[in-house]
């Protein structure tokens, strides 16, 4: 059987050009006289709905426009994820995670997702009834196993404590599968895609049962989805892999016995994925929410240049406006790599000076604080007049602000509410400050694009004389340790304790963490690269009494 691979980027609710798109690519499998065509879950409705399912116009919609596209089916058949809405024998209404295979104008067989993950930023039992039927369908002479992603992840043998009861591979093994196909829509994390491989190879050797895992492509809001899909042999083997973080397609023969393909895509290094996957949600980001060009602030800091090269990679050079803008305690050399890097990325750049509207602002409050020492107060001004500079280019000229704090700073408050924090899309909100480091070494690896200046320098917010950001905040070698294992692994101030680290240190660092969640309720929206990001997948209350340090 010929299969044809379709790894696609849809749009949420974007029902026609989900629909154009996976009819573009039908015409292209029957070119290549393929049998069958997959495509990934929810690929109609795109990943994920969320609360847009709570709509009825926007369930109908799926349905509607699965009409339509089993009314384009011949003989090529076609298996594609979407919405399905059904009714029990009280007449009560539920939704299913659904994939339709279709073929010569007909539904030959539907299966519902079964297991819903309601981990991190999956709410799936929110809206999805789970299915219970784990029948296989006999095509062109193969049983086949179809699932929908999380399906793919209860294998009892490779995790230590499965999550779920079931494993519905099992189960359609048990009912003869020849073939597993497992259409996903599995985001992006570090590391994730290692784990895709590990899942599939170990579930058809496990098995003896070829199977293949095809997920989607692109970014929604904050999930970026790196696609990657795989074909495994019944042994285990990778014969077959697509392209990571661009759209991609194959066509496969199964059975096949097939090379076993190059796995060098298992050693890529963590600044290479978290680069390349920011570069792709940047892009989707803009492309899906309608905005073309982007503004940002050039600090000559380490965070706003590697912040640039993305900026430049997803939207192009000419779509990208600096605004440099010195105060009193910028340093010469910041404003020169500034506007060396500006040079470099062939980048419109504007010098604006901030220096006057701060002296105005320190006259303006001079009676009302008189006496009193300048602290952060004074520090935050200099913050929020440039986030002012910066909305008022997006306002006026529609431009996109990139805000650049990185996931260090934010985790333990260092960063301005409506100073640096101002923007719409926070694209290393999720990369932690030694991350930033390697992926500016990675945007070097060929030339030297950022300064080799900006990336030695001491790092600086520079709102005082001689500031570092260590007068404040520990080494960013413990500190981001730290917040690894309280952000991501979620252990409490007594294990961390146990495993090492200073007392006092981690009680600083957790304090400083918990104290800050109410500015990060009100950040951008930020990339998620870390298996643990600010946003909707980590949900902590802001007037709480339980202190974990």
């Amino acid at each position: 059987m010929r299969i044809y691979l379709g790894q696609i980027d849809t749009t949420v609710g974007g029902f026609e050009s989900n629909l154009n798109i996976i009819l573009k690519h039908i015409k292209e499998a029957e070119a290549k006289d393929a049998d069958l065509a997959i495509f990934p879950e929810l690929a109609l409705t795109g990943y994920p709905p969320m609360d847009l399912l709570n709509y009825s116009s926007f369930v109908d919609n799926s349905e509607r426009y699965l009409k339509k596209l089993v009314e384009k089916i011949g003989e090529t058949a076609v298996l594609v994820g979407y919405v399905e809405k059904s009714r029990n024998r009280l007449g009560a209404e539920r939704l299913y995670n659904s994939a339709a295979l279709i073929q010569n104008r007909k539904i030959l067989f539907n299966y519902r997702k079964a297991l819903l993950p309601t981990y991190d930023v999956f709410d799936e039992d929110r809206y999805f009834t789970g299915g219970e039927n784990f029948d296989t369908y006999e095509f062109k002479g193969v049983r086949l196993a179809i699932s929908i992603c999380e399906d793919l992840w209860n294998d009892k043998s490779f995790w230590e404590e499965p999550m779920y009861d079931i494993d519905p591979i099992e189960e359609m093994v048990k009912n003869g599968a020849d073939l597993l196909i497992n259409i996903s829509s599995s985001p992006f994390t570090i590391d994730k895609i290692e784990l895709r491989y590990k899942i599939l190879c170990a579930q058809t050797s496990k098995h003896g049962v070829a199977g293949i895992m095809l997920n989607s492509v692109g970014g929604n809001d904050e999930l970026i989805f790196d696609g990657t899909s795989m074909y495994c042999d019944p042994e285990g083997r990778l014969i077959h892999k697509l392209s990571s973080f661009k759209e991609d397609t194959a066509i496969i023969d199964v059975p096949s016995g097939g090379t076993e393909a190059d796995k060098s895509f298992l050693d890529m290094p963590k600044e290479e994925q978290a680069y390349n996957a920011l570069r792709l949600g940047v892009s989707d980001y803009f492309k899906k929410c309608g905005f073309t060009r982007a503004v940002l602030g050039l600090s000559g800091g380490i965070d706003s240049a590697v912040t640039a090269c993305i900026g430049v990679d997803a939207l192009g050079a000419e779509n990208l406006l600096a605004v440099v803008m010195p105060s009193r305690y910028s340093s010469d050399k910041s404003i020169e790599d500034a506007k060396e890097l500006a040079k470099r990325l062939k980048i419109k750049m504007k010098m604006i000076s901030i220096d006057t509207v701060f002296a105005e602002y320190l006259d303006l409050f001079s009676d009302e604080f008189k006496g009193l020492e300048m602290d952060e107060t004074e520090e935050n001004f200099q913050a929020r007049i440039r986030g002012n500079i910066l909305m008022a280019f997006s306002n006026k000229y529609g431009h996109l602000v990139l805000s650049t704090g990185n996931k260090s700073e934010i985790a333990v408050g260092y960063c301005t509410l409506y100073g640096d924090m101002a923007g719409g899309l926070a694209v290393l909100s999720d990369v932690p400050k030694r991350l930033v480091y390697r992926i500016a070494e990675f945007i070097n690896r060929e030339k030297e694009v950022i300064p080799r200046s900006i990336i030695e320098k001491p790092p600086s917010a520079e709102l005082k004389p001689d500031q570092t950001d260590q007068d404040t905040l520990p080494p960013y070698e413990l500190l981001d340790e730290v917040l690894y294992h309280y952000i991501e692994k979620e252990q409490d101030l007594e294990t961390m304790v146990e495993l090492g680290f200073d007392r006092d240190t981690v009680r600083r660092i957790i304090r400083m963490v918990d104290i800050s969640e109410y500015k990060r309720k009100q950040m951008p929206t930020g990339l998620k690269i870390t298996g643990r990001a600010f946003g909707f997948g980590r949900r902590m209350p802001i007037a709480q009494k339980y202190h974990r340090f």
